[in-house]
């Protein structure tokens, strides 16, 4: 079984965890729940349910791919899917929807949905994950510049902004000579404060880097690896629960 949670980004440009996919293709069992993120969106920012899954606490099965995820990924069929494959850094035999998913993110331009993995811990702690540098859109021409100038297994510095205007905090990414260069993801920086707090143990990489005919935010995949401490376990906040039929609050 993989799971991957559903982000919505909000009219305020903030992000929240609102449901949870959990998908075994080898059994053609798909399950989708809103999690309790979504109840904090509604309350925050007016977030309704979405029109493929319209009831907050419910479990939607099926023995397919919902089409809202599958509808995010390019068609095998398609003559342009090995380049595509290829600027995720995913082999040819790769096709499977849900890995696809994991690290392209699934954003389309249509709406404010963006998909990603649960982070696993591993028994010595340890963890990885990989994503889009987001805000690469904003950054200043040099820095843009820069950052189509990285080089696959650059390493890039890790650092917190205490004043950023969408999320109050974010984890930014910097180039060895300095060039600010974009965040990671907001949905995972609750987490990834906890692996920093303790000290030195969270490290990014470049993967890839694509070129402009790539859509902005494929264009530079980042690797992110470290640590949680022992009482740590990633994803495990409120957010990322899901909603239990029973405790839907009622209107």
């Amino acid at each position: 079984m993989k799971s991957l949670f559903l982000a919505w980004q909000g009219p305020n440009r903030s992000w929240y965890p609102v449901g949870i996919l959990d998908a075994d293709a080898s059994k053609r069992l798909y399950s989708f729940r809103y999690t309790k993120g979504a109840l904090e969106a509604e309350r925050n920012v007016g977030f309704e349910p979405l029109p493929a899954f319209p009831e907050f606490g419910r479990r939607y099965e099926s023995g397919e791919l919902f089409p809202l995820f599958q509808n995010r990924v390019l068609d095998p069929n398609r003559k342009d899917f090995l380049e595509y494959l290829k600027t995720l850094d995913l082999q040819p035999g790769e096709t499977d929807p849900i890995e696809i998913l994991s690290v392209s993110g699934g954003r389309r331009q249509t709406d404010s949905l963006e998909v990603f993995p649960k982070i696993e811990k591993r028994i010595d702690g340890s963890f990885s994950c990989r994503f889009f540098l987001h805000g690469l859109r904003y950054m200043r021409a040099d820095s843009q510049e820069r950052a189509m100038a990285l080089r696959s297994g650059e390493a890039l510095g890790i650092s917190l902004e205490l004043t950023n205007p969408a999320s109050v905090c974010a984890i930014q990414l910097t180039t060895s000579d300095y060039h600010f260069v974009g965040w990671t993801p907001r949905y995972l920086v609750g987490d990834l404060l906890r692996a920093i707090a303790p000290g030195p143990h969270l490290h990014a990489k470049v993967v890839r880097v694509n070129q402009a005919d790539v859509p902005v935010n494929r264009r530079v995949l980042i690797e992110l690896f470290g640590r949680f401490p022992a009482d740590v376990e990633p994803m495990s906040s409120e957010q990322f629960q899901p909603i239990e039929e029973s405790r839907r609050p009622s209107h």
